[in-house]
């Protein structure tokens, strides 16, 4: 295009109006500027889009061939700005979200349920894997935000503090009185049980082989399991001792079907909580959710 838009828009403006007269009131500029600029557009298309008639001006052949596109663009132009305006005031937009299976399953989707309620025109898409690949999903821009356990380093990204999560052991009723059967005291239960965890993958894993390592406790036997989910579920059969998040399981310790494992040394607290880049520029989708969990909380 040859032309900056202006020309067009001056050019489509003398069409309708049918006089340079009427178009200079319209435009709020001068007769003179309105027919240089014509002139102009005709020496750049090498033809005339004008003829004069004792009302004002008509359209050559060449100017309606020209005026038929120009009047569809500006149109197209003008349908751009209502749908533009009218996803603004819906709030539409969209928001890309990095979270583990165990922390979108427990932690994720009530917020989710009430944003959504709040917000039905927000898209959103949800990326399930580890903390190491969401904040690696997080620095290449692939995801706006991400619920995680906090990082020791936290350079180039913020950290809302969420909650606390704290990790415990527990089995059924059942499996702790076959332990028990057998001569296996109760803080002999973590070396002598079949153990259940999470992968060792996953972060929560390595939190808790620190804590093994670090508290001189040896596992004789293990199973790696990637969903918490299925940790508890084998928990409540009877499979073994499952390593979950306390708040996770708390309906089935106070029903009594699963069974907490007392520790010498409690495990330590984690923090849990929302990250996103510092330097990224936020979406209104992002902010809105943002602003959202900062005040929102879930009923108990």
């Amino acid at each position: 295009m040859n032309q900056n838009l202006s020309s067009y828009w001056i050019f489509y403006t003398v069409a309708n109006a049918g006089n340079i007269s009427k178009a200079a009131k319209e435009l709020y500029i001068s007769q003179p500027a309105i027919s240089k600029s014509i002139q102009k557009l005709e020496e750049s298309l090498n033809c005339k889009l004008f003829s004069r008639s004792s009302r004002g001006v008509i359209l050559t052949d060449e100017g309606s061939l020209l005026y038929g596109h120009v009047k569809e663009a500006f149109e197209t132009l003008n349908s751009g700005e209502d749908k533009l305006k009218r996803s603004i005031e819906l709030g539409v937009g969209h928001i890309s979200i990095g979270v583990s299976s165990t922390l979108c399953k427990y932690m994720l989707l009530p917020y989710l349920r009430e944003f959504i309620h709040r917000n039905p025109h927000i898209g959103i898409s949800i990326s399930c894997q580890s903390t190491n690949e969401t904040l690696r999903l997080l620095d290449e821009n692939k995801i706006d935000i991400g619920l995680i356990g906090k990082p020791e380093n936290l350079k180039g990204i913020h950290f809302d503090f969420l909650d606390n999560i704290e990790d415990t052991f527990v089995a059924s009723p059942e499996y702790i009185s076959n332990l028990s059967e057998r001569g296996i005291a109760e803080n002999e239960l973590l070396s002598n049980a079949t153990l259940m965890l999470l992968d060792k993958n996953n972060m929560t894993r390595r939190y808790i082989d620190n804590y093994f390592q670090t508290n001189l406790i040896t596992a004789s036997d293990t199973i790696d399991i990637s969903d918490m989910g299925l940790l508890i579920d084998f928990a409540k059969i009877g499979v073994g001792v499952a390593c979950v998040i306390k708040s996770f399981v708390a309906k089935e310790l106070e029903e009594g079907k699963l069974v907490e494992i007392p520790l010498d040394i409690p495990i330590p607290k984690r923090e849990v909580g929302f990250t996103y880049k510092e330097t990224a520029k936020a979406s209104n989708s992002l902010e809105s959710f943002i602003q959202f969990y900062k005040t929102y909380r879930p009923e108990e």
